[in-house]
């Protein structure tokens, strides 16, 4: 194994891997590298973010998509689960004996997806969020985790932002990535604010991609189980689940509605929060 990807961890209690950081306590070394070979299949379907980008509620939207039991109330599986995330195997699942079409989540950069990835044509859906409302939900979440063995100050969580210090590396980078190989893909680009602005539209847009032809009723039916109200309350959708040896839920949740820009909130980092754009 190279240098680079040695376990490279340092008070953040992050895990450096090929450039990129990951939550230390939830992957290792040996994992990225297991996933680096996984065998790719052209039906499946990728659920891309940079973190804070509206990931835990694109997963409740595709989930109902695919999943009847999900969609009537049938099944009580939850969506890590269901659209379990390729670098964080929270769940032990064994990808190779998942059924098609097989649904996963990530906040990969593009050049580390697994190798057979770009031999494949299967669908991805990218969606990505206004990178100055992504520092504050970052922020906040940043706070729930047990692994970081020191919790920053507003200040000190901008620089490491802005530096890329944090999981899933810098957004700039994240986001250039995937769109600058857009052509060799099958892949929507999806904004968080576009999915706060018409939620209906963006449902049928994510299904006819996925080439599901959905009716009025069953699109009424995801726009409603999608709802922040319903998914605060959904221990399914919520990620109330996860062991509280890596979370602490006292201290917040996945779960927030802070869909407003960063400079109404702290307006005297008004300049550091523009950099990110540059």
């Amino acid at each position: 194994m190279s240098q680079e990807c040695l376990n490279d961890t340092d008070d953040l209690g992050m895990l450096k891997y090929k450039g990129t950081y990951f939550i230390n306590d939830l992957t290792s070394v040996e994992w990225l590298d297991f996933i680096d070979n996984l065998e790719i299949r052209d039906s499946d379907v990728f659920l891309v973010t940079y973190p804070k980008s509206g990931t835990i509620w694109s997963q409740q939207i595709l989930s109902l998509i695919f999943n009847e039991g999900h969609l009537r109330g049938t099944e009580s599986i939850d969506n890590i689960n269901r659209v379990p995330w390729i670098e964080y195997n929270m769940c032990n699942m064994d990808f190779d004996t998942r059924p098609s079409p097989r649904l996963f989540s990530s906040h990969l950069p593009y050049y580390l997806m697994p190798k057979d990835f770009r031999n494949h044509r299967c669908k991805t859906i990218y969606v990505y969020r206004n990178p100055k409302d992504v520092m504050l939900s970052f922020y906040h979440f940043h706070k729930i985790l047990k692994g970081f063995k020191k919790q920053r100050s507003w200040e000190e969580f901008i620089d490491m932002f802005m530096s890329g210090k944090v999981f899933a590396g810098l957004w700039s980078d994240h986001v250039r990535g995937w769109y600058t190989n857009k052509k060799d893909l099958d892949i929507l680009f999806i904004t968080y604010e576009e999915m706060i602005k018409d939620l209906r539209s963006s449902v049928i847009k994510i299904s006819r991609f996925v080439d599901k032809m959905l009716n009025d009723e069953t699109v009424d039916i995801i726009v409603e189980k999608a709802t922040f109200q319903n998914m605060r309350h959904d221990p399914l959708a919520n990620y109330t689940f996860l062991s509280p040896n890596n979370f602490d839920f006292n201290k917040g949740s996945f779960l927030r509605k802070d869909n407003f820009a960063i400079l109404h909130v702290f307006p005297e980092h008004k300049n550091n929060a523009r950099n990110i754009l540059i």
